[in-house]
This record gives C-alpha cells, structure tokens and sequence, in this order.
C-alpha cells in the first residue's frame, strides 16, 4: 500500500502535495484546484475549492493502480470531515494501527478527534471510487459571543465530553447524491458559481447532520428498513419519472418495473424525496409545465395535454398552488422588460 501524508489544511498546499506524490497535472483557479491524474498512478481527477469560515470541498473521482492510504494530520486545528461515498468504498482510520471503519455506496461518514491525530483515508486499487469531503476548520473569531461553526459542531459530536475520536457511518442516503450532482451541473462563473457552491455546500452539511439525528432516533426501530439494491431501484424509477413525467403511471405498474411492492416505493419515495410517489409525479409534471411555459411556443392546453394531465381547471389549481400565480398569467409575463435610464 502506498501511502500519502497531507500536513496542512490550507487546500492549496494539500494539492500541492497532492501532486508531488500522485504525479499528473494540477490546474488552478483562483480558490478553485483540480488535479488530473495519469495512466501510471491510476485515471480520474481531484477536485476542490475553498469556501469561507474555514469550509473546503474536496471530490475525489479515481481509479488508481494500486492500495492507497491518505493520512490527513489533523494539526491542531482539529477539522470536522464529512465525507459521502458515491462509488465505490472508503476506508478509515485514526492512526495507521487503528480500527478501520467502511464508508460504503450511499453512506455519509462524520469524522472527528479531540486530539491532533492523523485520519487514514483508504482507496482501493482498481475500484472506481467517487468521494465527497467536506473540511470544516477551526475559524478565529474576534469575541467570546463571535462562537465558530466548527466549534458549534464539536459541541454536538462531544458533548458527554468523554469520547476522543468519533467515526459516524450513517444508513443510506440518496439525497446527499442529488446534491453533489447538482455540484458538479453548476455552468457558472465567479461569484455566482461560489454563491451556489457554497449554498449547496451547507445544504449538503445539513443533510448529513439531519441523516446523523434520524439515524439516532431509528436505531431502535426495526421496521421500515429497505436494503441498497431496493434504494438503488428507488432512485432508477425516479430518474425515469424525472424524464418522462408524462407517462400514465399507476402503482402497479411502477411495482413491476422496479420489482418492489407498493408499500416498499412509498417508503422509498418517502426517503429519497419527501413525497409519496403520487405526489412525486405532480411535482415533477409541474415543473416541466412551467419549463414548457417559459421555453416554448405551447398554449396552456397544449401544454396541460402534453404533460399528462386531462383537466385544464385542475393543472390550474395546483399550479397555482407551487408557483402562487396562474399559468396564464406566468406566460403572458415571459417577455423579458428593457430596463430604461
């Protein structure tokens, strides 16, 4: 195994070490680094940008040749990691000799020390391996009341203050994913793409701490349980909704493309989306109704046709109902208005 030691939390030095001992070629942008490895040491990229109070955004989407340990010294700043394994699996440990947790597909992972000790992130070589990581750092803060977030997050992970290091492995959570895909959709440039990065960022953060509280609240209830494969299902019948919402969908039919029992994909779309699987179909007709509205030459009955609906006085309504004004109304107002001096 090989393995690489990163002595600093400043996200250009670490890429900066990063490409001395992975080779390749390392792009930078302002606050933004991007390192692309070569054939010898494995295929794909890392990514990362710096954000304020202390927040970095690493996104690791590699295949390397071989066992690779990445040993973070902590410093003593004392980072909070959030980590999320889209592909693949993600070894941990505190220290080299330490007891080694798994981040598997889906999971979120909370990593944190009382004391300055090194995190060992593992890749395994030959696995294509696609992780988020989120570094918050200690932040000065000029008063006792100026408290930093970091700080706030440390109170939650320690505070029975006993416990050294902690490693939280979270149930699956497909929803972080939607997230970090939306991440890496962004087109824009400066200070609208960090605008957005850092709004998603934090979005992403309350998630994981969210997933961390229900799994907290769960762990003695045993009932609603799905496995990956079903929650990979889950999110497969999903993607297929979102792209053709104007199917006539019925639940039965949905079970059988998906293989899963009604009760199962409400379950489902009750943790992926929030919403049950009927209410998941409206919302996504809507928002192509409003996309068809804005983009296109369709009148309104054409477009109520067209995305599966039979009632103009009912796709009114619950238009109405998300986007609190009427179709009509959103399309008679689609003319962009020159601004005059």
């Amino acid at each position: 195994m090989k393995t690489t030691y990163i002595k600093t939390r400043k996200l250009e030095k670490i890429f900066n070490q990063l490409h001395e001992n992975f080779g390749g070629s390392l792009k930078t942008h302002l606050n933004e680094y991007k390192l692309n490895l070569n054939d010898q040491f494995g295929s794909g990229n890392i990514k990362g940008i710096s954000l304020k109070n202390g927040i970095s955004y690493l996104e690791f989407d590699v295949n390397l040749n071989d066992d690779v340990a990445l040993s973070i010294n902590a410093t003593k700043n004392l980072p909070i990691y959030f980590a999320y394994c889209a592909q693949g699996v993600l070894g941990h440990s505190f220290g080299e000799n330490g007891k080694q947790r798994l981040l598997q597909k889906y999971q979120t992972g909370i990593l944190t020390c009382k004391r300055a000790e090194e995190n060992n992130l593992t890749f395994k070589k030959g696995i294509r391996t696609k992780i988020s990581l989120i570094v918050v750092n200690n932040t000065v803060y000029e008063t006792a009341e100026d408290v930093s977030f970091n700080k706030k997050l440390r109170d939650i992970f320690f505070e029975d203050n006993k416990v050294d290091s902690s490693v939280y492995i979270s149930s699956f959570n497909l929803k972080i994913g939607e997230k970090i895909e939306e991440l890496k959709a962004i087109k824009q440039t400066g200070i609208v793409k960090n605008l957005m990065i850092e709004g998603i960022v934090q979005l992403i953060l309350a998630m994981e701490i969210e997933q961390r509280v229900d799994d907290l609240i769960n762990v003695a209830n045993a009932t609603g349980c799905l496995t990956k494969k079903e929650m990979e299902n889950i999110k497969e019948l999903s993607a297929f909704i979102i792209k053709y919402p104007e199917e006539n969908y019925t639940l039965k039919l949905l079970s059988r493309k998906s293989g899963l029992s009604a009760g199962k994909l409400q379950e489902g779309f009750k943790i992926l989306h929030n919403r049950t699987v009927r209410d998941f179909i409206i919302n996504e007709r809507m928002k192509k109704s409003e996309q068809l509205i804005r983009t296109t030459d369709l009148n309104i009955s054409e477009v109520v046709y067209s995305i599966g609906f039979t009632s103009r006085s009912y796709f009114s309504k619950i238009f109405k109902e998300k986007y609190d004004c009427s179709p009509k109304y959103y399309k008679e107002n689609q003319n962009p208005i020159a601004a005059t001096a």
